[in-house]
C-alpha cells in the first residue's frame, strides 16, 4: 500500500474535488486526520491495518488528554471520512470505522427571549441615532422570520416580495425556502428606509437591504455587537446572539401551537432532529397546557 503522505494526500483532493469542500473544512479534516496518524506513530502501526479496536483506543485516548465531547466528535468524524474514502480508492477492503461509536452529546438548547422580551430590546433602541430604525428592522427580521445571520446580511431587495409578503431565502448548501415576514417587519423596514436613502451607496452594494454608515452591507460580527450592545441598554442579563432571535422565532411558533414539520421547513433545517434541538418549551408552559387539557384535572379528578 502506499505511504501515508500518498493517502492523504489522495483523501484531501478527494475533499476539494468530489465533496466539494472549503479550503476552512479541509484544513480541518486535515488537523483532526492528522491527530490520528500521530497516534498511529506512536502505536507502530500501519493506516492500512488498523483495527475497529485500535480506532477504540484512540478515541479513548482523545478523552484521556482532555478533549471535550463535542470536538471529539468532529475529529471521529474526520476519521470514519477517511477511511470510508480508502475502501471507495481500494486501499483497503474492510472499513474499521464502520462501527465506531462517538460520544453521547447532551443536547444544548440555547438562550431565547420572549416576545416581551424581544419588544424590551427594540423599544430600547434611540431611533434618534441614524442606525436606531436599521437595528430595529434588522432585530424584527430576525425575530419575525427566523433567519440566519449570514442569510441577513446577505439579504437583498430582489428577494423580497413586499406585497406577498414573503423572502425568497438562499441558505445552506444553496437551498432555496420562502419564509413569510410579518407586516410588523415590513413596516420597520419603511421607517428604515429614509436614512437608507440619504447614504452614498458603494457599487455592487445597492441591492443590499442592510447598510452601515459607508454604504456597505454588514458583517455577521456587526449585527453581534449591535445586539450585545443592545441587550446591555435594554437591561437583558441573558447572553444573546443573532442566533437567540432565531431560536426565539422557532420557540414562538412552537408555543404558539405550530407543526415541527412547518418549523423545520421555515428553518431550513433538512433534519427533523435538528429542528427538536433548536426547540423548547418551558416547563411552565408544559405544566399550563396540563392543567387545562389533562381529563384528570378538567374534570376535576385531582386537585
Amino acid at each position: 500500500m502506499a505511504g501515508h503522505d500518498s493517502v492523504i494526500k489522495s483523501y484531501l483532493r478527494y475533499l476539494k474535488l468530489q465533496r466539494s469542500m472549503s479550503p476552512n473544512t479541509i484544513d480541518a479534516y486535515s488537523r483532526d486526520v492528522g491527530k490520528l496518524l500521530t497516534w498511529l506513530e506512536t502505536e507502530q502501526k500501519k493506516l492500512a491495518d488498523v483495527t475497529l479496536s485500535d480506532l477504540q483506543s484512540f478515541a479513548a485516548g482523545l478523552h484521556d488528554i482532555g478533549i471535550g465531547p463535542t470536538s471529539q466528535c468532529r475529529i471521529l468524524s474526520g476519521v470514519r471520512s477517511l477511511f470510508h474514502f480508502m475502501v471507495l480508492d481500494g486501499y483497503i477492503e474492510q472499513d474499521p470505522s464502520e462501527l465506531l461509536e462517538s460520544p453521547v452529546l447532551g443536547q444544548h438548547l440555547p438562550e431565547f427571549l420572549t416576545p416581551q422580551e424581544v419588544d424590551q430590546l427594540e423599544d430600547s433602541i434611540d431611533l434618534s441615532v441614524p442606525e436606531g430604525h436599521r437595528n430595529r428592522a434588522i432585530i424584527e427580521v430576525l425575530f419575525s422570520c427566523g433567519l440566519r445571520v449570514s442569510e441577513l446580511v446577505t439579504l437583498t431587495w430582489s428577494q423580497l416580495y413586499a406585497d406577498e409578503k414573503f423572502l425568497r431565502i438562499k441558505g445552506k448548501g444553496s437551498k432555496e425556502r420562502l419564509v413569510p415576514i410579518s407586516d410588523r417587519a415590513l413596516h420597520e423596514i419603511d421607517n428604515y428606509m429614509p436614512w437608507r436613502n440619504s447614504l452614498k451607496i458603494k457599487p455592487g452594494e445597492k441591492d443590499y437591504i442592510f447598510l452601515n454608515r459607508r454604504g456597505a452591507h454588514l458583517t455577521r460580527t456587526m449585527i453581534l455587537i449591535m445586539l450585545k450592545r443592545q441587550a446591555l441598554q435594554a437591561g437583558i442579563t441573558k447572553t444573546i446572539s443573532p442566533h437567540t432571535l432565531r431560536h426565539s422565532f422557532a420557540t414562538a411558533l412552537l408555543e404558539g401551537g405550530a407543526d415541527l414539520r412547518v418549523i423545520q421547513a421555515l428553518l431550513g433545517h433538512e433534519s427533523i432532529g435538528t429542528t427538536e434541538i433548536y426547540t423548547h418549551i418551558s416547563m411552565q408552559t408544559l405544566r399550563k397546557e396540563i392543567l387545562a387539557h389533562h381529563p384528570r384535572n378538567i374534570h376535576n379528578g385531582c386537585r
